[in-house]
């Protein structure tokens, strides 16, 4: 493939809208947390959520441990949490320490910040031959905690890249 064709294939696929989340997920004594932006809805009868999740993330065991994630909107505002969240966290720390979150109908950390929440039963996970997984969750439970006065923005992207 020419350089042109790969530049312009990046361009139309970063048209596609995004938003930015943090997935998370609980096991035992194990807790992370990841950025991702790659999220769609897949059905809604009954509803359901597709992540695309870079490969080789220290939360993929826990997502399989626990066959459960949520989704936690972030404000593109809220430089701190992407921060957090972007960098990733030591395996021994807790990445929600010092964050008011409580725990879904899945067990799944649920941040109280963020603009909404999708709660998840893991129901498939598809490992495709790119540098991303696909993770397919049943939404248990959801709700939108922005005021109706705030608006969310949509992320476009100049090119196909994840952040």
């Amino acid at each position: 493939m020419t350089n042109d064709a790969s530049n312009h294939i990046a361009s139309a696929l970063g048209r596609i809208p995004g938003s930015l989340f943090v997935m998370t997920s609980h096991f035992e004594d194990r807790t992370r947390g990841v950025m991702v932006s790659w999220v769609q809805q897949l059905s809604v009868e009954p509803p359901m959520v597709m992540v695309a999740l870079p490969k080789g993330r220290p939360i993929v065991p826990l997502l399989h441990d626990s066959h459960a994630f949520a989704l936690c909107q972030v404000s593109a505002a809220d430089k701190l949490t992407q921060k957090k969240f972007n960098n990733g966290i030591d395996a021994g720390d807790n990445p929600f320490e010092a964050m008011d979150v409580h725990r879904g109908v899945t067990g799944s950390p649920i941040m109280s910040r963020s603009l909404a929440f999708l709660d998840c039963e893991l129901i498939r996970h598809l490992d495709v031959d790119g540098d991303h997984d696909i993770y397919v969750g049943l939404v248990r439970d959801g709700k939108v905690n922005i005021p109706d006065d705030e608006q969310v923005v949509v992320r476009l992207r100049e090119n196909g890249q994840h952040h």
